[in-house]
């Protein structure tokens, strides 16, 4: 098996971020920076000669300044003299600088109009400002574009250099921000890391950047949730474990003095009917905990099939009210005249009907009414499980179906069961598509509410 390739630091890809945004800016700028001081460069050049050209035109009309005193001026400034003579001949100590002035057109100058070229000699560009001075005469200024190009490549070099130090600092930036962005990250993987060993008690420190800050909160969150969740497991395998003491315990006794011979005659079959009991409560305890925790299984199974409602309500009624005459209670059933038929499992809805019947039978005094109703609505059946109980409080209504919230909250105040039978309804009711919830009911205690997709059958 191949070992992961280990992947670079947040700190190393910030940092090579930076460098490569401040590379492309640098290459961009540097393109644009480079053909635009080449071209400002010759712009200036050919101006300036273009101006050295007016300004000899003029000393030259008014006779101040002579040819040879310009020729001298001008060639230790790289630039050569072409002068035009009356009779049309072209004189210079450059012989290049003849064939760029003729080759520019040079013949054409008049006081009018003056020439602005460029020319290509040998390879080179050569740029030709011409003026004339009177109708016969003219001059031509010469000059190599390189010298131009020359005071380009200068100033290039020293926005390269700048460009340069802008990779650096953006280096320096990018290291600094990296770290700044990947202590509070460390941080926080640090505290999940030691969550993963079980570690509750520690918190990720809240800093950095908005993101980063959301990243720890929701680690600080998880951790409180998960320790609240642990804690409510605890005290839900502290219940079951109870519960399956008691009745352990009885079964235990009881087959001991069987065993032992201190029960014998006609106390026999007592003692057997107690563990019988015993046994069956064991039974359905371990079923329920079996069936709360195959429900978010894949294949937890359910044999859907076309259910008379009405019928499913009245056999269950059969159960409870027996049940409820031997506590002293009211029992109540109320069926609607037509018949509702829903596509689901018969068992598991019977099993959830018993589930809410027995937790109202368990908290209602003698006397009190348990109602178990059906009734249609929009596409849907409502069944219900209403007690003269002594209710519960809005909190717990909202808490109702997590599992063991209730028996923890009520332990030692009221009858409560293992914590599970109300979990396990929510699950089977979701399950089967439907809806389960809980509130006040009007005969003064709790009404928990199953709503399941069903139609009227005639």
């Amino acid at each position: 098996m191949l070992t992961e390739r280990r992947r670079p630091s947040l700190a190393v890809r910030v940092t090579a971020i930076c460098l490569v945004v401040a590379g492309v800016m640098a290459v961009v700028a540097g393109l644009i920076s480079t053909r635009l001081v080449v071209s400002t460069a010759a712009d200036l050049t050919r101006q300036t000669m273009s101006d050295q050209a007016d300004v000899i035109a003029g000393e030259l009309s008014d006779s101040r300044l002579g040819i040879r005193r310009a020729v001298e001026i001008l060639r230790g400034q790289g630039i050569s003299v072409v002068q035009r003579q009356r009779n049309g001949s072209l004189v210079s100590a450059d012989p290049a600088a003849v064939r760029a002035a003729r080759q520019a057109g040079i013949d054409r100058v008049t006081t009018s109009s003056p020439l602005h070229a460029s020319v290509e000699i040998d390879g080179d560009s050569l740029l030709v400002e011409a003026r004339s001075v009177e109708d016969q005469t003219a001059f031509a200024l010469v000059r190599k574009a390189a010298v131009a190009r020359g005071t380009g490549r200068a100033l290039v070099g020293n926005i390269i250099f700048a460009l340069g130090i802008g990779l650096i600092v953006a280096a320096i930036a990018g290291l600094l921000l990296a770290r700044r962005l990947s202590r509070p990250l460390r941080h926080t993987a640090s505290v999940a890391a030691s969550m993963t060993t079980g570690r509750r008690d520690i918190r990720a420190p809240v800093e950095g950047p908005r993101e980063v800050a959301d990243v720890a909160r929701s680690i600080n969150d998880l951790a409180d949730a998960l320790h609240r969740s642990e804690s409510r497991q605890r005290e839900f395998l502290l219940s079951v474990s109870h519960e399956l003491r008691t009745p352990l315990t009885a079964v235990k006794g009881f087959a001991e003095s069987l065993a032992d011979g201190v029960v014998t005659g006609p106390e026999v079959p007592g003692v057997a009917r107690v563990i019988d009991q015993e046994a069956n409560r064991l039974d359905r305890l371990v079923s329920d905990l079996l069936d709360l925790a195959r429900l978010g299984a894949a294949d937890f199974r359910l044999d859907l099939t076309d259910v008379d409602l009405n019928a499913l309500v009245a056999d269950a009624s059969r159960v409870w009210q027996s049940r409820c005459e031997s506590a002293g209670q009211v029992f109540r059933m109320d069926l609607p005249m037509e018949t509702l038929v829903t596509h689901t499992d018969p068992r598991r809805l019977r099993q959830v009907l018993d589930g809410l019947a027995e937790n109202a039978v368990r908290v209602t005094p003698a006397g009190r009414p348990v109602v178990l109703s059906l009734s249609p609505a929009p596409g849907a059946a409502v069944l219900q499980i209403r007690d003269g109980g002594p209710g519960l409080s809005e909190e717990d209504y909202r808490m109702a179906f997590a599992r063991g919230a209730l028996h923890s909250r009520y332990e030692g105040t009221r009858p409560v069961g293992t914590g599970i039978g109300l979990a396990l309804v929510h699950g089977l009711v979701t399950r089967m598509g439907g809806t389960v919830q809980a509130g006040p009911a009007p005969e003064g205690g709790a009404s928990f509410t199953v709503t399941l997709p069903a139609h009227p059958h005639f």
